[in-house]
C-alpha cells in the first residue's frame, strides 16, 4: 500500500483505470450470466437493483468505519446528483445492449468514449494531447474496428445503444473531473450507487419484474466488483488527466473477450483476438511513452 502511495499520480491513474475496467467487466459478466440463468431479459432491472443495494451498503460502511466524512455534506452536493444521473443513463443504455448483444460487440461500440473524452479534454479542458497520444487513440480504434468486423454485422437500432451509453459516460467523467478531490471520492460513489439502485428499482416496479433473490451469491459478488469499479472510475479522474487514461479504457474489450469466453461461452473470432492485440498494444504504447517522459513510474 505504501509503495502505491509513493508512485506518481499519472501511474496511479493508469493503474486505477485498468483495475476499474477489469472490475466493471467482471460485474457485467455476472449480470449477463444471471439474466441468462433467469431466461428473462427484464430480470436485469431487479438484478441491478439488488446489486446497487449491496454496493450502497458496502460504500456506506466504508465511509462510516474508515473515513471522517460528513454524510450530510455528501448529500448536499448537487453536482454529485448530476453525475449520478449520467451514470444511470450510461448503465441503462449499456445493459440494454449487453443483454441483446455479445459482450465484445457492446464493449467495442462503447469504446467510442475514448475519442469523445480525448476531444473534450483537448478542446474544452485544454489538456495537452501530443501526437503520440492521439496516435495511440487512433490505433486503439483501429483495433476496435477489427474486433467488431463491420462487414459481417447487420447494423440496426441495437448498435446505437452502446454509443449513446458512451456519450453519457463521457459526460459523467467530465462532471467528475470538476468535483472530485481527495476527500469526496467515496461520497460521489455513494450518491451514484444509490441513484442507480433507485432508478433500476423503479424500472423493475413499472415493468412488474419480480426481484430475483435466488441469485444472491452472484449478485453479492457482482456488487463487490461494481463498488471497486465505481471507486476506481472516480479516483482515476482525480489522479490523472482524462486524455491520458482515455486509451487505457480500451482494455475493457480485452477483459470482455476473455470473460465472455470463460463464463458465457462466447467464442472469440480471429478478428476479435487480432483486434484485442492491437488494442492492448495501443494502451502499452501510452504507458511506455509516459514512462519515457518520466510522468509515470
Amino acid at each position: 500500500m505504501k509503495r502505491f502511495l509513493n508512485i506518481s499520480n499519472n501511474t496511479k491513474g493508469v493503474f486505477l483505470m485498468l483495475l476499474g475496467q477489469l472490475s466493471f467487466a467482471i460485474n457485467d459478466t455476472f449480470v449477463k450470466l444471471m439474466v441468462q440463468i433467469s431466461e428473462n431479459n427484464f430480470s436485469t432491472l431487479s438484478i441491478i437493483f439488488l446489486r446497487g443495494f449491496f454496493a450502497s451498503i458496502f460504500i456506506l460502511l466504508v465511509i462510516i468505519l474508515f473515513t471522517q466524512n460528513n454524510l450530510k455534506t455528501a448529500f448536499k452536493n448537487k453536482i454529485s446528483y448530476l453525475r449520478g444521473i449520467f451514470e444511470v443513463l450510461t448503465a441503462a443504455f449499456f445493459f440494454a445492449g449487453l443483454i441483446m448483444m455479445p459482450m465484445a460487440n457492446v464493449y467495442t461500440l462503447l469504446m467510442t468514449a475514448p475519442f469523445i473524452v480525448t476531444l473534450y479534454s483537448f478542446f474544452i479542458l485544454k489538456e495537452k494531447v501530443g501526437i503520440r497520444r492521439w496516435a495511440a487513440v487512433m490505433i486503439g480504434f483501429i483495433g476496435v474496428i477489427i474486433v467488431i468486423n463491420p462487414q459481417n454485422l447487420e447494423f440496426g437500432l441495437l448498435f446505437i445503444l452502446p454509443i449513446i451509453s458512451a456519450f453519457f459516460l463521457t459526460l459523467r467523467d467530465v462532471v467528475t473531473k470538476k468535483i472530485v478531490n481527495k476527500r469526496n471520492s467515496l461520497d460521489i460513489t455513494l450518491i451514484t450507487s444509490i441513484l442507480v439502485m433507485i432508478f433500476s428499482g423503479i424500472g423493475a416496479f413499472v415493468s412488474n419484474t419480480e426481484i430475483q433473490f435466488y441469485n444472491l451469491t452472484y449478485i453479492f459478488i457482482s456488487s463487490l466488483f461494481l463498488t471497486s469499479g465505481y471507486v476506481c472510475s472516480v479516483l482515476t479522474i482525480y489522479f490523472a488527466p482524462l486524455s491520458l487514461t482515455a486509451s487505457i479504457r480500451y482494455s475493457v474489450i480485452v477483459f470482455g473477450i476473455i470473460l465472455g469466453y470463460l463464463l458465457l461461452g462466447e467464442e472469440p473470432s480471429l478478428n476479435m483476438i487480432f483486434g484485442a492485440i492491437i488494442i492492448t498494444a495501443s494502451g502499452l504504447f501510452v504507458i511506455k511513452r509516459e514512462k519515457d517522459l518520466g510522468k509515470i513510474d
